[in-house]
């Protein structure tokens, strides 16, 4: 089907865990638009025309089906694809910088800079730019000023559309998401340009959960979101350690506090820390921020929840340690879950990639299995793989013989195993560390495990 086919042509730079989705959700709910996911990365863009996409969300291959080679493509030929597009949205990968200024907390901007480079460069008509990757604010500026350099007498105008997905439940998210945000500048030309986004999304959501603003708000709302978020969990996780200390039970606390209407439930789950590519990443560069405007303050605030989660981590595997009779070398230990959250293969800044490292540096041997997230592991953990690591996707053979069990990612298929038949196959005394709560701690116990939550009191035999 020709171009002329459809009313707008859109091209999405970057096939991740935010383009190829958000995407395909666009295309099945817009069968008129004829959109495009374009990466340089050969095998990814292979991957999503198969059955084994690239990224693992529960209903994104029924998503990707329905639109697939009607109004859907993918390709690695970027040129093309810009020189086709009304409007681009903009998904690369933008990290955290390690090395020069900022190293350690602002974000890496060199993919982003190389793709408002190639517009500039390739495009041959009027372009809307859609900033879809977290950025720090005012970066369209910077945007700005590279493509209205391109002497070519081409308009190109710049909208922010943070994304506010979760990984696992990305579909629904997309769906029916709690709101859209669409930034621009407040011109004519910038409302105009925002407009045609909004557009797009009143296809399938109502105009009342769709809000516009001025691009800098839309770009901060981003950072805030996620910081505020985590700072719930760094709240909650800090508070488990005083539980475990006075003998409280967190899930109790959690739940008498969410009760609080101005406090509300969500994200009030201890665990062993939080994960994934954007928290810490986005604290972090709102740190940077604050910094470079002076809110030393405000920056040192934020960067505690980073602080904490740290301290969590760190937390867990101290208490395995002291729990093993302060000894875990050469004991066998099955991690439960590497994917940062249920529902994902994705292990970006992972607990279990800094729980695995500790417990490789003190000798013990690491089993590790997940439903989705072993092939990630590989990659995360290459350097100390043989010495000290094993995977196995099984989790009752990854648990035979082992002295401990951490269950590291709450999959439901952990709450559902045959605990005893597990206990039986492992070395004596057995210890169980839920890193996520999500057992029942007093059955576990009178199987005979040693049992060790989160901010709950052990439950031992000795």
């Amino acid at each position: 089907m020709s171009d002329n086919a459809f009313s707008k042509n859109i091209l999405c730079i970057g096939a991740g865990y935010v383009g190829g989705p958000t995407m395909a959700m666009i295309a099945a709910k817009c069968p008129h638009y004829k959109v495009t996911v374009a990466d340089i990365n050969a095998e990814k863009i292979r991957a999503w025309q198969t059955e084994n996409l690239p990224i693992y969300e529960p209903g994104l291959l029924e998503v990707v089906k329905k639109a697939y080679g009607k109004n859907l493509f993918f390709t690695t030929d970027i040129e093309e694809g810009i020189k086709r597009a009304d409007i681009i949205f903009v998904s690369v990968n933008t990290p955290t910088k390690m090395y020069g200024g900022g190293a350690g907390k602002t974000a890496d901007l060199q993919h982003w800079e190389r793709t408002a480079r190639d517009i500039f460069r390739i495009a041959e008509s009027d372009k809307i730019i859609v900033e879809k990757s977290t950025l720090p604010v005012r970066t369209a500026e910077a945007m700005e000023r590279i493509l209205s350099a391109n002497g070519k007498g081409l308009n190109f105008d710049v909208v922010s559309n943070p994304e506010f997905l979760a990984e696992g439940t990305a579909i629904p998210d997309l769906e029916n998401p709690d709101r859209v945000l669409v930034g621009s500048k407040e011109t004519e030309r910038g409302r105009k340009a925002r407009e045609a986004i909004v557009e797009i999304y009143a296809n399938w959501i109502s105009k009342d959960r769709i809000i516009t603003c001025d691009i800098w708000s839309a770009e901060l709302s981003k950072l805030v979101a996620n910081a505020f978020l985590a700072q719930r969990i760094s709240s909650i996780n800090s508070i488990s350690a005083l539980c475990e200390k006075t003998e409280a039970d967190i899930k109790k606390v959690a739940h008498a506090i969410g009760m609080d209407s101005r406090i509300g439930p969500k994200f009030l789950n201890a665990s062993v820390g939080f994960g994934g590519s954007c928290f810490k990443k986005d604290i972090l560069n709102l740190v940077y921020i604050c910094e470079y405007y002076g809110l030393h303050e405000v920056a040192r605030y934020w960067e505690s929840v980073v602080k904490i989660n740290e301290y969590q981590e760190g937390r867990f595997v101290q208490k395995m340690i002291h729990a093993m009779f302060n000894t875990i070398a050469h004991k066998r230990i099955a991690l439960f879950g590497f994917a940062f959250k249920a529902n994902t293969g994705d292990t970006r800044e992972s607990p279990a990639i800094y729980v695995t490292r500790k417990l490789a540096e003190e000798h013990a041997r690491v089993i590790i299995t997940d439903p989705k997230a072993l092939h990630n592991a590989e990659y995360d953990l290459k350097d100390i793989l043989q010495k000290y690591v094993e995977f196995e996707a099984d989790p009752y053979k990854a648990a035979e013989g082992a002295h401990a069990i951490a269950i590291m990612t709450e999959w439901d298929s952990y709450k559902a195993l045959d605990y005893k038949k597990i206990y039986e196959r492992m070395e004596k005394p057995a210890f169980l560390f839920d890193g996520r709560n999500i057992l029942d701690h007093q059955k576990i116990y009178e199987i005979g495990f040693n049992v060790y939550p989160i901010g709950k009191p052990a439950l031992t035999h000795f």
